[in-house]
């Protein structure tokens, strides 16, 4: 029986949203996008926060001033696109250092998956456990994924803050890929630091 046209190309269709789905880590099929209006803007003062980090021992932004925070929303722990980008981050660690930045990453994640997630990869920088998504709410990271045949689950959209020692937000990474990101981050950490070189 020949196939048509419409059936070969919903089958290459679906082979590639399957990929997608492998690749990503995540059932992305129809994403909701999170609300751009209530994501603050470079320029304006970064929300501080309160919750508790990989440790089970409460972490603030405040905590941080005077130091440049690299503060990175991710949809999953333990998922192919967040190893990645965790992995990045990990092993650029001590150039972060060397420009006096630190790490947080945040997901909906409970602390005993970041728990888990940070001895499965080797993570040493902190993951806090967004479960009442007080901190996501507040940076306008949250987005609803529907999976085909599943039930709607609410995951933060992959977004990165950079936040300058003053607390003020310098630069804002949406739809981040999740393998360059590092190197992104450290260059514009670069760029912010040495304006004129």
């Amino acid at each position: 029986m020949k196939m048509t046209r419409s059936v070969a190309s919903g089958l290459v269709a679906a082979a590639l949203c399957a990929f997608a789905i492998l690749v990503v880590g995540l059932p992305a099929i129809h994403a909701q996008d999170q609300a751009a209006s209530t994501m603050p803007a470079a320029g304006s003062q970064a929300p501080d926060f309160k919750v508790n980090s990989q440790e089970g021992t409460p972490v603030s932004l405040h905590e941080y001033k005077g130091k440049w925070v690299v503060l990175y929303f991710y949809p999953k722990d333990m998922t192919s696109g967040c190893t990645i980008e965790a992995h990045n981050f990990q092993r650029d660690l001590a150039e972060y250092d060397k420009r006096g930045a630190v790490i947080l990453g945040v997901s909906v994640d409970p602390v005993e998956s970041h728990k888990e997630f940070c001895t499965k990869e080797s993570l040493t920088f902190k993951l806090l456990a967004d479960v009442d998504h007080d901190i996501s709410t507040k940076y306008g990271t949250l987005m609803t994924y529907t999976p085909q045949n599943g039930a709607p689950m609410t995951l933060d959209a992959r977004t990165t803050f950079l936040i300058d020692p003053q607390g003020k937000i310098v630069k804002v990474f949406a739809k981040v890929n999740p393998t360059p990101h590092s190197a992104d981050v450290l260059a514009a950490l670069d760029q912010m630091q040495h304006p004129g070189a």
